[in-house]
């Protein structure tokens, strides 16, 4: 049913403290209330935000401080805008943005308020396909719509009224309104810069996304069983890391992987690869920690705990401290090694270590060097054995094909898509098909995670 001539807009522009969308506080408001095609009423203020204006807000809208320090609060005027908004479609340039301040300041005063809505950037995009840029500056230009005391309220919202007005007369039929308003469209809440066509294009399956900025920056990897319900659900939350991230995205790029454990451990690899800016997982650096073997001015072969620097001395490598002193712990119970010569005891003479008790004297020397250094090389070739070599089978990316992920030695190697009348039981055939990848604390923690959740015994290969 075609939106009567009747029907109520309220086309508004507000202009901010700029502090994220939770602290953000408005410094100036216009609304332009219309009926059908015609302006009926207009409401313009300055709003003292209760906050310091950041100069870089004041270089962009020319409000500072000053400027509004004897105009009125939000609370004075709310009633007067809850009266310009009421029984009105919503509709700004990027609508997200203006609606989610207005309900938030509405908010702080517990008032509850909500509005259907409509957005002139995803409106533009549909009616007037094509354009360089949906920018209101940019778009202004390109229809040659008078755009003065721009990056001001009552400056913004007249060009913005005159674009809507620009559109209702290009929907004669108003399909794309009627199609825009209904709630199971979504289009208010998707970001204001990316297609309709690239979300209709998503895939429901297993893999990773990438968001990206105007200047085709990866600024967001996540991954996901259902691609497009993923990168979907991001724009259905009130979160403000959502919203503001949704503002920078321009283009939406993805990968299928077939299966849950390739995505996990894909989207780690473009973590560490393109340190987005809005993931804060994953990019941390972390510590590793490794057992390391020399020996003192004795002889004796001690054991050690060190940071990760490089490979060359490590018998095993840790991603937390804890377990490599459980480890060596477990060696020194296992060999009968002693606590002081594995770094579990700073002291010296005889070890008093209060719960390694079996140490055989090499600390006090009762034992000889040559019958300890023995034990130690046991207890260093039982670390390698423990460094299991597995290949994990999973589903590819079509009913035709596997994936195969492969940990040799304990470290992860890669992974790889094989045609599934192809036999892979070997790290030898493996290895010709999967993509090499690097091993970090991530992927580690991720195949660990992975092995308790299916309760598996290390499935091990020659």
């Amino acid at each position: 049913m075609p939106l009567s001539e009747n029907q109520i807009y309220s086309i508004v522009d507000v202009e901010t403290t700029g502090k994220g969308l939770g602290g953000n506080r408005i410094t100036e408001i216009c609304i332009v209330r219309m009926q059908g095609n015609r302006e009926v009423d207009k409401f313009i203020s300055l709003v003292n935000p209760d906050q310091p204006i950041p100069s870089y807000i004041t270089h962009l809208t020319g409000i500072d401080d000053h400027t509004v320090a004897d105009a009125p609060f939000f609370e004075d005027i709310a009633s007067q805008i809850l009266n310009f908004l009421s029984d009105a479609i919503f509709v700004a340039h990027n609508v997200g943005f203006d609606y989610n301040v207005i309900r938030n300041e509405f908010k702080r005063l517990n008032i509850e308020w909500s509005s259907k809505r409509l957005c002139t950037v995803r409106l533009s995009r549909k009616l007037i396909p094509n354009l360089p840029s949906y920018s209101l500056g940019r778009l202004c230009s390109s229809l040659s719509i008078p755009l003065d005391n721009r990056h001001r309220a009552e400056g913004d919202t007249d060009a913005t009224v005159i674009l809507f007005q620009r559109l209702l007369s290009l929907d004669e039929d108003e399909d794309v309104m009627e199609s825009f308003l209904n709630a199971r469209s979504k289009e208010s809440t998707l970001p204001p810069n990316v297609p309709k066509e690239q979300f209709a294009a998503l895939p429901s399956s297993p893999g990773i996304y990438l968001f990206k900025d105007k200047a085709n920056k990866v600024i967001y990897v996540g991954k996901a069983i259902n691609i497009k319900k993923r990168v979907l659900s991001h724009f259905y939350t009130k979160k403000s890391k959502s919203y503001l991230m949704g503002q920078e995205i321009y283009n939406i790029d993805y990968e299928v992987t077939g299966n849950e454990l390739v995505a996990l451990l894909l989207e780690a690899d473009m973590i560490r690869h393109y340190y987005p800016k809005f993931n804060s997982a994953q990019k941390k650096s972390r510590k590793t920690y490794q057992i390391i073997s020399y020996k003192n001015q004795r002889g004796v072969i001690q054991l050690a705990i060190a940071v990760s620097k490089s490979f060359d001395y490590s018998v095993i490598t840790f991603y937390n401290r804890a377990q490599a002193v459980e480890k060596l712990e477990q060696l020194c119970e296992d060999f009968n090694l002693c606590p002081r010569y594995c770094s579990l005891q700073m002291t010296t003479g005889r070890c008093t270590h209060y719960k390694l008790r079996n140490c055989e004297g090499i600390c006090d020397h009762e034992e000889t060097v040559e019958h300890y250094n023995v034990k130690v090389e046991k207890a260093i070739e039982s670390l390698h054995e423990d460094k299991p070599t597995y290949i994990i089978k999973e589903n590819g990316r079509s009913k035709d094909e596997n994936c195969f992920v492969l940990v040799n030695e304990g470290r992860y190697q890669g992974y790889g898509y094989v045609a599934n009348d192809i036999a892979v039981s070997s790290v030898d055939v493996c290895e010709t098909y999967i993509e090499r990848k690097q091993t970090n604390y991530h992927t580690n923690q991720i195949l660990n995670s992975y092995i308790r959740k299916k309760d598996l015994a290390v499935p091990r290969v020659a």
